[in-house]
């Protein structure tokens, strides 16, 4: 009897694994584990919502022209170079699947986003994961791992799960410094907690190998909804959308996006917030001996002596209803990451932190 196999890579991907929503026991839960916005939604997304309903029975445009327009207009890009998808992760999918396969070679920060080295594999290509230096990307270590084999280098800035960043001449001397051929894809799915941060639009423009991608899942409170979108040359654009299902977005993820991006005085809000809130919690942490490097996205990665005092940590939370991330997939076993939640959610998991310190002493 013949065998049927999967392609290549496929049974190497370890499962994604998304942070935890409940405690068993516990009905007063501060969800702090996935980098959600504390906040919501804006009215006028809600506002939206209630009016898409008479349309369910209708097919979605399939290129959807209007978000691409809002996105467009409100960023001041082309948008006959912009891709919208399922979340930025499908955009981040479609780079894979159109530019690398069996025998190439995909590179990224040791501590990025876990998805890297499973769209690698989903693709039949080799997963690179380079050195970190001090939690921070490392330009000239991937610059040294490329190969004539790399066809694309994932870079997330803000980094998660360590909320660092490099700065634009950093990135661009990355992507000057690529093999002919390859594609640097700028992953900005924080880049509204930066502001006035491009997200990388600037470097698209002024080069061919680059790729842009965003969400709508973080500061615009979408994260349910699942819309992306990823700004590229043209040529790229043309060839990521020969492979995007025609209809990957519904009439609501696409109209309630556009009320979103239009929206940018609740970005606003959102952002003054989670700047003054990432702070405190940041410095109250420091005082109980729990140190982060400086972030510049919604959450902080709250470092412990070793694995065992975070994973003790971490258990003592659950008992209180706080529900942070382990980051031992990311390679930080000594680290939780800690959302920035509103006011009182900062204050409860600074303060349940201090408890366990003092408990431990």
């Amino acid at each position: 009897m013949s065998r049927i196999a999967p392609q290549p890579g496929i049974l190497d991907i370890e499962l994604y694994v998304g942070g935890k929503s409940s405690v068993e026991g516990v009905s007063d839960v501060v969800k702090l584990s996935s980098n959600e916005n504390p906040y919501g939604t804006s009215d006028v997304v809600k506002a939206a919502h209630a009016k898409t309903a008479v349309n369910l029975h209708r097919y979605p445009k399939t290129d959807h022209a209007d978000l691409r327009a809002a996105i467009a207009d409100v960023h001041g890009l082309d948008a006959d170079r912009i891709i919208c998808g399922v979340g930025s992760d499908e955009v981040l999918q479609f780079v894979a699947q159109a530019y690398a396969g069996v025998g190439d070679e995909i590179v990224y920060p040791e501590h990025g986003f876990s998805m890297y080295p499973i769209l690698a594999r989903m693709v039949g290509a080799k997963p690179i994961a380079v050195p970190e230096r001090e939690r921070t990307v490392d330009v000239d270590a991937i610059l040294a791992a490329c190969t004539k084999k790399t066809k694309i280098v994932f870079l997330a800035n803000p980094a998660n799960p360590t909320g660092t960043m490099i700065g634009g001449n950093e990135v661009a001397r990355l992507a000057d410094g690529l093999p002919k051929g390859a594609i640097l894809v700028h992953d900005g799915a924080y880049t509204e907690y930066v502001e006035g941060f491009d997200g990388g639009a600037a470097l698209v423009e002024a080069r061919d190998n680059v790729v842009m991608t965003r969400t709508f899942s973080k500061v615009y409170g979408l994260g349910g909804l699942r819309v992306g979108w990823g700004y590229a040359p043209k040529e790229i654009i043309d060839v990521l959308n020969r492979i995007r299902q025609p209809f990957n977005l519904s009439p609501i993820q696409m109209s309630l996006a556009e009320a979103a991006v239009r929206d940018q005085a609740w970005v606003k809000k959102c952002r003054t917030e989670n700047t003054r809130l990432r702070a405190w919690l940041a410095e109250a942490l420091a005082e109980l001996g729990v140190p982060s490097d400086t972030s510049t996205a919604n959450f902080i990665l709250a470092r412990f002596v070793d694995q065992d005092e975070a994973e003790a940590c971490d258990d003592y939370l659950k008992t209180q209803g706080i529900i942070v991330r382990r980051t031992t997939g990311y390679g930080l076993p000594n680290c939780l990451r800690i959302t920035v939640g509103d006011e009182a959610g900062c204050r409860r998991v600074a303060h349940a932190i201090g408890q366990f310190k003092d408990g431990a002493r």
